[in-house]
């Protein structure tokens, strides 16, 4: 004997009168809806980049907005944004590992430019830059660790 899809548990799961069994799932899926159970959040931790304000980066010329702050690790996830005219000097981040994706603006860095949709990567510890914004440039830049320059 074939058991009828029965989410709900109730002994009247099958076909209502006159209807057929789509009939009776959509009414079983409705009835979940209204069950008082909270689920917790896809994603713990949710950031809006306008709620939160720009505040002065390591360098005259770069304003960050933290979007996250890992606890365990120290590590950020930030926008960086890059006033039209700065330049960054070659740089060391002795504590973390840099991955950047530029947004906004041209990113110029060892005559290379790199313009919106580019990711690139520095290890830790390896010296990299001087970074030139000929004009404003907003990357989304991840450090796995402590951001600290040297």
């Amino acid at each position: 004997m074939l058991s009828k899809f029965n989410p709900t548990g109730r002994q009247d799961a099958g076909a209502p009168e006159g209807g057929g069994y789509r009939d009776r799932f959509a009414q079983d899926c409705a009835d979940f809806t209204t069950l008082p159970i909270r689920l917790p959040p896809m994603f713990p931790h949710r950031a809006h980049a306008d709620t939160i304000p720009w505040q002065p980066g390591p360098y005259p010329g770069v304003e960050l907005k933290v979007l996250h702050r890992n606890p365990a690790t120290g590590g950020v996830t930030v926008l960086r944004r890059f006033a039209a005219g700065t330049t960054v000097p070659a740089h060391v981040h002795p504590l973390a590992n840099e991955t950047a994706y530029v947004l906004q603006g041209e990113w110029i860095e060892d005559d290379v430019t790199y313009t919106p949709g580019t990711c690139f990567f520095a290890p830790k510890g390896e010296r990299h830059g001087p970074h030139v914004a000929h004009q404003e440039v907003i990357s989304l830049t991840v450090f796995d660790g402590p951001l600290t320059v040297a």
